[in-house]
């Protein structure tokens, strides 16, 4: 390969993965909030059916 190619792909390379790895990162934090919002709510209604069934 000559090295204008291999500089061609230095530079090119980190401008193709960059948005990929921005999207790939806001996907897993949207996966991780889902998730512990949906263990919190698990979490409040167990609490509220434990103290229901503490008040009969």
């Amino acid at each position: 390969m000559e090295w204008q190619f291999i500089v061609a792909l230095v530079i090119a390379i980190p401008i193709i993965l960059f948005p990929a790895a921005f999207v790939w990162y806001l996907n897993i934090g949207g996966i991780y909030a889902a998730i512990r919002e949906a263990r919190a709510r698990r979490a409040a209604h167990e609490k509220e059916v434990r103290e229901a069934v503490k008040a009969k």
